[in-house]
């Protein structure tokens, strides 16, 4: 059985993107996710990746970020709503 230091996370930053993007799409029930949470939920993607993505994601105005939590922008909501992000 593999141990947890066998356990391989993905570190590639465009898989790393999508996934956050899906998944802070994806939250119907909570307008803000924490970056733990996001975190938790992501657990296949590599802390570093995480972070990047994040930061990447808000330098371009898909998402906003207010201390450790992050929300999808008003646009990247529209872009959902028009089906064009496949969420």
């Amino acid at each position: 059985m593999p141990s947890n230091s066998d356990t391989r996370r993905i570190d590639d930053p465009a898989i790393a993107e999508r996934a956050v993007v899906l998944q802070v799409l994806a939250e119907t029930g909570e307008d803000r996710l924490s970056r733990a949470a996001l975190g938790q939920r992501l657990a296949d993607i590599a802390p570093d990746a995480l972070d990047g993505a994040l930061l990447r994601l808000e330098h371009t105005g898909v998402l906003e970020r207010s201390g450790e939590t992050v929300r999808a922008s008003d646009a990247a909501r529209r872009l959902d709503e028009l089906e064009l992000i496949g969420v």
